[in-house]
């Protein structure tokens, strides 16, 4: 089956349809533009011919109506003039014009008169060769004032302008294609330095940057957003990479510990004490279930690129009472009424982790608060963070070596969860000093 004209065109190349729709815009406008200044010039001409032969009429009347006409009358741009009288004979002509038969007949001088505009003769039956423009006047006592010109000349020259236009325009046209051929190749150069540029880049290469090219235009915008992809992809895989070492190293030592608690069970299980060997694998068993948890989570908030799974109104102040009520050691000093949009699940997450948080490095109290202005607090009294690392804390599996143990705490990914999260519904997260302690502040947009 044979390919239709627009499959054929859209295989084209860029270069090729560019130079194409260039040469056929120009090659329509040329043709317009030939055609109005032909039209236009032609009448031009012929109003330029009907002005001079009216105006020669209206003397050879003005001299018919005063009895001053002489004969042959006189005339100094080629004028053929013929005056008739009432009966239809010639009264007066120019030198060289017919005496006997007038250039219009009786019903043809009454429609020029009537019409008032000039019209076309042929000449020939005339004994003049070509065309001619003739102009009518009423003068005194029934006479005609039959006043004609050749406008040969005019459609020679019309002729002649148009050959040059036939054969120029073809030119001109050829001319500008060859010319927008090597402009838009020159043009479209940066990109082919683009696509070869990408072509290199592979997955032993991933730190090259495509080529940008130096003016200061679309090209250069695309090469610099290209660029800041590949740096933001390099990122996110050197974060993935991270993150996968990481995991991989938080998982070893939980299944290692329980291994060894049940090869040593195994070996020796007349002195070994079940109950607390059980106990011990439990315990290494939530350790890797809150770590998967944790991990899920991440990948979720990840894959989402940074938006809730769910954007509906959530009435933050019954998460922050159902949280707290689950905590015997936390107080709620302040909860007032606000809503937020977002995913109340996600949300429950972030203050079960800071709650879980203060907990475990917690003296003697945990207070929460919650104000109509989307501030979220949660204080402890306990050893805090010093402040060159309260911004350090929110990076995944960071945890200080200060009171921040294994045994402790999780993997280091609570404050990272959290800061996420809070990122995804428009909110922001930072720490601050309490005196003594730690106060987690987060603020949520009000909806």
């Amino acid at each position: 089956m044979a390919d239709t004209p627009l499959a054929w065109w859209r295989r084209q190349g860029l270069r090729f349809r560019l130079t194409a729709v260039a040469a056929a815009v120009l090659a329509l406008a040329l043709a317009v533009s030939a055609s109005v200044l032909l039209t236009v010039l032609d009448r031009a001409l012929i109003d330029t011919v009907d002005e001079s032969t009216r105006q020669q009429a209206q003397t050879v009347r003005v001299q018919a109506d005063g009895g001053t006409l002489t004969s042959p009358i006189t005339t100094h741009d080629g004028t053929i003039v013929q005056v008739v009288d009432a009966s239809g004979r010639i009264t007066h002509v120019t030198y060289g014009a017919d005496r006997l038969v007038p250039l219009l007949d009786a019903p043809a001088r009454e429609r020029v008169l009537r019409e008032g505009d000039a019209t076309f003769l042929d000449g020939r039956p005339h004994a003049i060769p070509g065309p001619l423009r003739v102009v009518v006047l009423r003068a005194d006592r029934g006479q005609s004032v039959i006043a004609a010109r050749p406008v040969a000349e005019i459609q020679t020259s019309l002729g002649t302008a148009g050959r040059v236009l036939l054969v120029g325009t073809p030119l001109l046209i050829v001319l500008l294609a060859v010319a927008s051929w090597l402009v838009i190749g020159r043009t479209l150069r940066p990109i082919s330095a683009l696509r070869r540029g990408a072509a290199e880049i592979t997955h032993t290469a991933r730190s090259r940057r495509l080529p940008v090219p130096e003016s200061k235009d679309e090209v250069h915008s695309l090469a610099t957003t290209l660029n800041d992809m590949l740096a933001r992809l390099e990122e996110a895989e050197q974060r993935q990479r991270a993150l996968v070492s990481d995991a991989s190293h938080e998982l070893r030592s939980p299944l290692a510990s329980i291994r060894l608690q049940l090869e040593v069970a195994l070996g020796h299980p007349e002195g070994q004490d079940w109950r607390e060997t059980a106990e011990g694998v439990l315990e290494d068993t939530m350790r890797l279930s809150k770590l998967a948890e944790d991990l899920l989570a991440l990948a979720r908030l990840d894959e989402r690129g940074g938006v809730p799974a769910r954007r509906e109104p959530v009435d933050l102040d019954e998460v922050v009472r159902s949280i707290a009520d689950r905590y015997g050691d936390a107080r709620l000093i302040a909860c007032e009424p606000l809503v937020v949009r977002g995913d109340a699940l996600d949300l429950s997450r972030v203050l079960t982790n800071l709650v879980d948080n203060a907990v475990r490095h917690t003296t003697s109290k945990i207070e929460v608060a919650l104000t109509g202005d989307g501030t979220l607090t949660v204080t402890d009294d306990g050893p805090g963070i010093p402040e060159q690392d309260r911004e350090r804390v929110f990076n995944r599996f960071t945890r200080l070596d200060s009171g921040r143990g294994r045994d402790e705490g999780g993997a280091g990914l609570g404050l990272a969860i959290v800061r996420e999260t809070v990122r995804a519904h428009g909110g922001t997260v930072h720490l601050e000093d309490a005196a003594p302690g730690l106060r987690v502040v987060v603020w949520l947009p009000r909806l």
